[in-house]
């Protein structure tokens, strides 16, 4: 608590001191940040911080909503400089300009004032939301932290290509919306929230923004590095008018609140083109918001960057580098699948290859590649964008996942035609995927012949570089694990212990773990012998296939992730594939020796 303002609303039972701290941590330490995030989740009315204001300063009071703001106030103090200190032009008498600010005592503002003026200076307190509406008033609204891009519906309001967007006012009911309740560049401070909720996400480096209604509150929660962090919760009486903004922005039917819907959001943040991918789905307390934030800057198309070891690197390159079959990659939700597809895909992006894609949706946007989106309700579902891309004359075809039988096959001829196609499938690992595709209804010998590469992955939480230490796991902590403690004997393992960088969690940042298992003559034998997943598991430990646990043990060995992650992640391998994998590490190292 580091101003007079944050000790008298605490005195006053107005705030905890966890919420001021928390406060502090999101919107930054000073007075006006926590009075405009105070009146924003409705802790407080603007009345009650002007009072407040003017008693800390010992100066006279205006609540602005109630002042009518003299005509030529524009005049009176340059529109830059009145921005800059947060001062509103009450009137100019004479010599002597009155004014309303949000910093009654910043002398280096009224100093400013007094310079740009050429008179003296009479200051009143006012809430700083107050401030910066009336400056609005005053001056005309200027563009927000992030602009947004145009896109066509029937509530925008075009200008020069930017969406000036409405948003409701917070009086009206969420089920007596109708044209006539949008007001447009009148709710400065949920605007300016919903602006500073994006940037900051985006600036954070997270991936996602859940926007939640509950019965008594409005939840905000980021996640990063896979995991949801609480940012804030907002008065209820705020929730139309916040939802209403991102469903505009979203070029989302604001009136249709029983269905779901999906939008995009093109948006600059920081002169960054960021895409937003906007999903609003009912609840019995409002319709919840998630934003997906696809920021191409961040995408990192380096495949070892993404943490590939160089043997299954130089494993999923062979498939990826093979003039025609199926390349697949598994993984649950958000494991990194479409990073790793773009990252193979830029890796052939040249002029003299024709790569197209099918995907739901595209998610970001190449030069060189032709990118077709799903439309299920046309019925250009991934089968029937297949039948249309084969009459591209392409040479590889990305299609977002395969999940049918009819997908399953068209894609399999494609293979097996001369053509490079690469998908998504949902397994659990590797080897399962044949499986998958046998019971989808591929025949065996198929998926021997047009399948070259299928690789399993997932994401773990990296120790954060900045606060990592030194930590020592018991053998008892290992055995837990499944892991032999052997493997670990002279390992260097650590452990983050929370710092700012971290916001206290230990980890920053994610790295993939990865099995590739190759479709070798003796594996494609065994495809056709429809061994178990079990069988066909073992068969390519035994053939140097390191498993997501094995990758997931040699980065716990070289400090980048904890145990904990380790066995959150991935599942413990069976005893005869440990011992499969021991023994080919054994023949490896005889073998090198041998050479």
């Amino acid at each position: 608590m580091q101003t007079r303002l944050a000790m008298m609303l605490v005195q006053a039972g107005l705030a905890t001191r966890e919420e001021i701290e928390n406060i502090a941590a999101e919107w930054g330490p000073g007075e006006v940040e926590l009075a405009e995030a105070l009146v924003l989740r409705g802790q407080v009315t603007e009345e009650l911080i002007t009072e407040f204001l003017a008693d800390i300063y010992s100066v006279e009071p205006v609540y602005l909503n109630e002042t009518v703001l003299p005509d030529d106030a524009a005049g009176i103090i340059p529109e830059d400089t009145a921005r800059e200190h947060l001062a509103v032009p009450l009137e100019r008498d004479g010599n002597t300009v009155s004014v309303a600010m949000a910093q009654p005592v910043n002398m280096y503002a009224v100093d400013e004032l007094k310079f740009a003026t050429g008179c003296e200076i009479v200051v009143y307190a006012s809430s700083p939301s107050a401030v910066r509406r009336a400056l609005d008033e005053v001056y005309g609204r200027r563009d927000s932290l992030v602009t947004v891009e145009s896109t066509l519906n029937d509530y925008d309001e075009h200008r020069d290509g930017v969406v000036e967007v409405a948003t409701l006012d917070p009086g009206v009911d969420e089920d007596d919306v109708t044209d006539d309740s949008l007001i447009t560049d009148k709710e400065e401070p949920i605007v300016r929230f919903v602006d500073k909720m994006i940037a900051n996400a985006v600036k954070s480096e997270c991936s996602d923004i859940h926007i939640e209604p509950y019965e008594k509150f409005l939840r905000i929660r980021y996640r990063k590095d896979g995991t949801c962090h609480e940012v804030t919760k907002l008065s209820k009486a705020v929730q139309p008018s916040i939802l209403s903004r991102l469903k505009i922005m979203s070029s989302m039917n604001i009136a249709e609140r029983r269905k779901a819907q999906d939008g995009r959001i093109k948006a600059k943040v920081d002169n960054r083109i960021i895409d937003f991918r906007v999903s609003a789905v009912p609840t019995v307390n409002g319709e919840k918001i998630v934003l997906r934030i696809l920021d191409r800057g961040n995408l990192e198309f380096d495949l070892r960057q993404l943490g590939f070891p160089e043997d299954a690197l130089k494993s999923f390159m062979a498939g990826v580098n093979a003039p025609f079959g199926i390349v697949l990659v598994t993984g649950p939700t958000g494991s990194g699948k479409t990073t790793t597809l773009y990252s193979a895909l830029s890796s052939l992006n040249v002029p003299g290859v024709n790569i197209h894609t099918a995907e739901d949706p595209v998610e970001y946007h190449i030069d060189g590649i032709v990118q077709t989106q799903i439309d299920h309700a046309m019925g250009y579902t991934f089968a029937a964008a297949l039948r249309s891309l084969l009459r591209q004359d392409p040479n590889i075809i990305m299609v977002g996942e395969i999940r049918d039988l009819e997908t399953a096959s068209i894609a399999m001829k494609a293979a097996l035609t001369g053509h490079l196609v690469f998908s998504t499938i949902h397994t659990n690992d590797a080897p399962g995927t044949i499986n998958r595709l046998v019971d989808i209804g591929i025949k065996p010998f198929l998926v021997a012949s047009a399948v070259r590469t299928i690789m399993a992955q997932r994401l773990v939480k990296k120790i954060c570089n900045y606060c990592r230490e030194p930590f020592t796991f018991q053998e008892s902590d290992y055995i837990g694990a499944g892991i032999d403690p052997v493997v670990m004997a002279g390992a260097r393992t650590y452990r983050g212990k929370g710092c700012g960088r971290c916001n206290g969690t230990g980890y920053k940042g994610r790295i993939g773990l990865y099995e590739v298992l190759t479709l070798d003559k003796e594996m494609k034998q065994a495809v056709i012998d429809r061994e178990t997943a079990g069988r066909l598991r073992l068969l390519a430990v035994q053939n140097g296939m390191r498993t997501l646990r094995m990758d997931a043990v040699e980065k716990l060995k070289n400090g980048i992730t904890t145990l904990e992650e380790v066995t959150r992640v991935t599942a413990d391998d069976d005893e005869e594939v440990k011992v499969a994998a021991m023994n080919y590490s054994l023949e490896s190292q005889i073998r090198a020796v041998s050479s």
